[in-house]
């Protein structure tokens, strides 16, 4: 069994004397395992970083087995590590995507989401809403998208102001009525209008966790979501004042 592909590289751990396993989210195939000879050395150290752009080569008897990568550069985004909250940022990134994904089970949609999003956040630009957009479309990937197109209890898509915790589905102001206090506060960032604060990110971000949550308690083992995403949220928080 044999192909290449190339991906983002999400987590690197040393594998007997030198070598590495490796995970690679790759274009065609997926969140991949598999070891690399030699990972662990000095020479390959700086390029199996997570979030690295790589290119593999996978090989293996059987198509079951981890099987075995070669592995090389194609783009490096180490310039993350001199911001703080970027590097957070694609560390929350990095760990959804391992605890979320089955394993070699392409999502193409989600991996070109996923490279967008990186760039941006290597670049410095204000990342945030597409984080925000990015998880929204894990949920929808793991089969549990949103529905904010319109309000589940009159149909109306004016003043869309909540989400309902159960469905996911998007409330009304007028729709609410008494049961506002029961249902998630959703900024309109999260339907694509205006400029979103900080405030509004965490807001977003609340709702985004907490069907995350639900929806991954099987592979969490109905722990909380990934520290590394604690992190990021902590500070998000501590730039917003």
């Amino acid at each position: 069994m044999e192909w290449r592909d190339e991906g983002v590289l999400l987590s690197m751990r040393p594998h007997g004397e030198g070598s590495a396993i490796i995970e690679v989210l790759t274009a065609a195939h997926g969140r991949h395992m598999g070891v690399v000879r030699g990972g662990a050395s000095r020479k390959m150290a700086p390029v199996l970083q997570p979030g690295a752009q790589i290119a593999v080569e996978w090989r293996a008897r059987l198509d079951n087995h981890m099987g075995a990568f070669t592995a090389e550069p194609l783009r490096s985004r180490a310039a993350v590590l001199e911001d703080p909250l970027g590097l957070s940022g694609l560390g929350s990134v990095c760990a959804l995507l391992h605890h979320a994904l089955p394993e070699r089970e392409p999502h193409a949609q989600l991996y070109r989401q996923t490279i967008a999003l990186l760039d941006a956040i290597v670049a410095g630009h204000d990342w945030g809403p597409a984080y925000l957009s990015w998880e929204m479309s894990l949920l929808e990937e793991i089969g549990f998208g949103l529905s904010l197109g319109s309000c589940a209890v009159t149909g109306s898509r004016e003043d869309l102001a909540y989400v309902s915790p159960k469905t996911g589905r998007a409330v009304s102001r007028g729709g609410a009525g008494e049961w506002a206090s029961r249902l998630l506060p959703m900024p309109a960032c999260m339907l694509g209008q205006g400029p979103a604060s900080t405030a509004d990110l965490l807001a977003g971000l609340a709702i985004t966790a907490h069907f995350l949550t639900r929806e991954l308690a099987p592979q969490l083992n109905a722990g909380p979501l990934p520290e590394a995403r604690a992190r990021m949220l902590a500070r998000l928080q501590r730039r917003g004042g």
